[in-house]
Parts: structure tokens; sequence; C-alpha cells
């Protein structure tokens, strides 16, 4: 858990750290010119300017830089993260044709009103233990443009199944754009187990809640559930209070919940 509260603290790249990023990547992609020179020449760039862009001197003017992300068909990521990552995106599933106009770059822009990142004390009904609440901590944050999650499922949970350490209680996912809210796909360790969330916002003052419901992907069983409502609460960068919530994760009585935790998740309703 201290993992997830330490890569939940953001930083900001400097402009010294992105002209650098922009030398590099440059660097690489000219590997495969005949010369500078002559790369120069196709770019219609200046060879001294050039030279200043690959020692991470200065940046290029948009226009310019449009003009070398065409060239060499990347996209302006090339000014923050290394080109081989961006190069090695291609060939995912969302952008497949056959799928790329339901679940494309379209699904996938989760803006920061819709869901923002930080950490999120949620709040459910245990699957197993259907009198008991499970309550726990996750990260949501963005990369590449996507949004992702993860998070640990309760120690005191997962032990009945002997997983404790928290290489096996891990989960990550990833959140999909919806018409009223968001939804993730999430597994723990090599698609182990999975689940399907549905989240949208509350109306509140604070606009810190999201609810909804989430499903396991596993068989029907005469003892258990397979779905349940779940509340979400945005903690933002509040690192005490999710250290507190860190603290305590684990099994929760319908007697512990909060009035507003009651009301969201009505624990005496079935779930339609």
């Amino acid at each position: 858990m201290a993992q997830l509260l330490k890569s939940a603290k953001p930083g900001t790249p400097s402009p010294a750290e992105l002209r650098d990023m922009f030398g590099a990547n440059l660097k690489h992609l000219c590997r495969q010119a005949k010369s500078i020179s002559a790369l120069c020449r196709d770019l219609g760039i200046n060879r001294t300017q050039f030279n200043r862009y690959l020692s991470g001197e200065s940046f290029p003017r948009p226009d310019v830089l449009h003009r070398i992300c065409t060239f060499f068909d990347v996209d302006a990521r090339i000014l923050l993260e290394p080109v081989e990552t961006i190069t090695q995106d291609r060939g995912l599933l969302l952008s497949h044709p056959t799928i790329a106009p339901f679940l494309g770059a379209e699904s996938t822009n989760i803006t920061q009103a819709m869901l923002p990142d930080g950490l999120f004390r949620f709040l459910r009904r245990s699957f197993i233990e259907q009198d008991k609440f499970v309550e726990g901590l996750v990260l949501v944050y963005r990369e590449q443009g996507f949004t992702f999650v993860r998070g640990h499922e309760a120690k005191e949970a997962m032990s009945k199944v002997g997983l404790t350490r928290p290489r096996d209680r891990e989960f990550r996912g990833f959140f999909l754009r919806q018409e009223n809210g968001v939804a993730s796909l999430v597994a723990r360790r090599n698609a182990l187990t999975g689940s399907f969330t549905y989240l949208h916002r509350v109306p509140s003052i604070a606009l810190n809640t999201w609810t909804g419901y989430t499903i396991r992907t596993t068989p029907e069983m005469q003892t258990g559930k397979r779905i349940t409502r779940l509340v979400w609460e945005h903690l933002g960068n509040d690192y005490g209070r999710a250290l507190k919530v860190a603290r305590g994760t684990g099994y929760r009585w319908v007697s512990d919940l909060s009035e507003t935790d009651r009301a969201i998740l009505q624990p005496d309703e079935p779930v339609s």
C-alpha cells in the first residue's frame, strides 16, 4: 500500500528534461537516415538549428515539430517519453481496425471531470461473506492518453484463499468512457481473476463521490454473489486521509457504514 501512495505523488518534468528527452528521441529516429545533412534538407530545417535540437539546447516551433513528427510518423509524445514506447503501442487491441470505431481513441478519452486522477477510497459488499463489506484504496492515473487503476485486494479478505503477498493481491485495469459514466476492466496478475465495474458521479456539494456496481467474472455459485453495488470517494492528494484508509483496509460490518455510504449502497435492497 505504501508503494501505491508513493506512486500517487505527481511529478512534472522540467524544460531541461523535456529538451533532453526530445534530443534523445531525435537521435534515435535519425539512426535510419543516410546523413544528418540529407535529413535536414528533407525536413527543410537548418543544420545548425537541428543540431541544437539533437543536443537538447532548444525546442522546435510547433510547425517544425509537426513537420518532424509527420516525417518520422510519430506524435508529440516524443517530447515526453522514449520513442521506443511510442512506436510499441501500434497494433494494440483497441487500435485494431475491427473494433477501433467502437472501442478506439474516443472511448478512452476520459476527462478529469469524468474521473480525476488520484487516490480513491472504495467500499462494497464482500462477494464471499455477504454479511460483511470490504473497504480499500485504489489509485487512478493517466499514461499515454489512457486512464488506469491499480490497487490491492484487502489482505484480510484474501488470506482466506491463501493470498497474502502484495504481488498476489495486486490488481490493475483501464477505463472506458460510457454515455453517463465510466467503466473499467480489472484483473489480477496474469488475468487470474477479473471484474467489470461501472461508475457514475453522485450529485453532491463536494462532487467527490462515484457509485455503481461491480461484477466478478466467475461462474455462478450457490454461495456468494457475482454483482454488488459500490461507492468510490475521491481523496485526491490528501495523503493523510489516504494513509488512514490504507491502514484500515479490510472488512466492515453494516453498522460501521456511514449514513452516506449506507444510503448509496442500500444494503437491504437487491441489485437491479
